[in-house]
């Protein structure tokens, strides 16, 4: 499944109906509906400007789960904390919000989930045909409105200490290099706020991203519609995710009800690059579910990417997680997992680089995290790029795994509620490697 644009750190633009003609860049990242205010208030201001005065221990930039898991680690060990984000919370975000076991797993302690449903079911198609639902005894995951969850993350890391300033727009990094102590977050109109080490959480088009030198071999284009329905076609989808295996290479179709808020998210995914016929997918998508009849409270259109196997993790005393690292899960395009997980290291190992003597052990903390990240997070996502390879290639093997054979949807199910990953599947599991081979050939 796909929580698509999972993480909050990206450039938030006007809402959009679709993309615009297929030129290779069809939308901005981002799609958010919240209207900045033009008003200024010269107190508060004031108070901002004071908030950000100062040498803080590690400074993280983005308030989405990346960096406010950041932020939470980091000041859970007792530093000073300081968590910007452009955006006020909470914050409308449309996404699947798929809170699978890993992402439950890396929540901070005592941290309630806003549940919306608990998805038990699934229902798989074959571009609208074949289609079959499998149940399992257990919640296979939840789902979560992105405004109330991210809300609850930030929260949890100012109640740890973390000081939250919103309404402020990183616009790089000046590192002066050598044994200098600090490192200098530069801010749209021409502030400054100085650190001993930063954290970028601000997403796929990352501002710090783009100074550690993060690159992209995957780059898809995801589009969702936020679709409220009456209450008897809620409960119809109570408890009941929809997959199915797209036309166009490597793409797929979901639909995540909302229950408690009598809304359905819809969309679909798939490279960049033809713009026009995701965009003709998901409308042939919606009339099949029949639910072109009801008008979308939002439609939007984002790019996810994921990072070259080679690319840095770190620069100096800058450390870059979640979406702004290209950390997602390159098969189902999973992000939040990977933003809670990698925002939480890089809360830790920021604190590290902080405390660092000299350029030698700021390198040497910043490489530890970029092993920790690289023996976790970077085998899964290797195992998830060889799944994309096969299904790419033979999608029609995957459905008929899924929904006709038992174990291969027992490993769907484990693998969504934590007790496994791709990985672990296909290191141990003769069968699981089998299927990825032939499917690749």
């Amino acid at each position: 499944m796909t929580d698509t644009g999972s993480t909050q750190e990206q450039d938030p633009v006007e809402p959009v109906a679709a993309p615009a003609a297929d030129t290779g860049d069809e939308v901005s990242d981002e799609t958010v509906v919240a209207p900045a205010s033009t008003d200024i208030d010269p107190a508060a201001a004031a108070e901002k400007a004071a908030l950000l005065d100062g040498v803080w221990d590690v400074v993280v930039v983005g308030a989405g789960p990346a960096g406010s898991s950041a932020a939470y680690a980091a000041a859970t060990r007792g530093r000073r904390v300081l968590l910007l984000d452009k955006a006020e919370h909470p914050r409308y975000k449309t996404c699947g919000g798929g809170i699978i076991g890993p992402s439950r797993d890396s929540l901070p302690a005592d941290f309630k989930l806003p549940l919306q449903d608990r998805i038990s079911a699934v229902t798989f198609a074959l571009n609208g045909k074949w289609t079959r639902t499998r149940r399992s005894k257990r919640m296979l995951f939840g789902v979560v409105n992105r405004d109330e969850f991210d809300l609850r993350l930030v929260q949890a890391a100012e109640q740890a200490g973390a000081v939250l300033v919103t309404g402020v727009t990183a616009t790089g990094v000046e590192q002066q290099g050598g044994d200098s102590r600090t490192v200098f977050v530069t801010l749209a109109g021409g502030g400054r706020v100085e650190a001993r080490a930063v954290v970028g959480a601000d997403g796929s088009a990352s501002r710090i991203g783009r100074h550690v030198g993060v690159s992209f071999d995957q780059i898809d284009l995801g589009l969702e519609a936020e679709i409220p329905v009456p209450e008897s076609v809620s409960r119809e989808w109570a408890g009941r995710i929809h997959l199915d295996w797209g036309p166009l290479p490597g793409s797929y179709g979901w639909v995540f009800p909302k229950t408690d808020s009598g809304t359905l998210t819809v969309g679909v995914i798939s490279a960049r690059g033809d713009g026009e016929r995701t965009k003709q997918y998901l409308a042939d998508y919606i009339r099949r579910l029949g639910l072109s009849g009801f008008t979308p409270l939002v439609e939007s259109g984002h790019l996810t990417r994921c990072r070259a196997e080679d690319s840095p993790l770190s620069r100096g005393r800058v450390l870059v997680a979640g979406d702004a690292a290209g950390l997602l899960e390159p098969w189902t395009r999973e992000g939040i997992s990977y933003a809670l997980r990698s925002g939480r290291l890089a809360g830790e190992w920021a604190v590290q680089v902080a405390e660092a003597n000299g350029a030698a052990d700021v390198r040497r903390q910043a490489l530890n995290y970029s092993f920790a990240i690289k023996a976790g997070l970077g085998v899964e996502m290797r195992a998830g790029k060889i799944m994309l390879a096969s299904f790419e290639k033979r999608p029609q093997m995957f459905h008929a795994a899924v929904s006709l054979i038992t174990p291969a949807w027992r490993a769907f199910a484990r693998t969504t509620q934590g007790h496994t990953t791709f990985a672990q599947l296909m290191r141990d599991h003769r069968a699981a490697r089998k299927l990825a081979s032939i499917a690749g050939r």
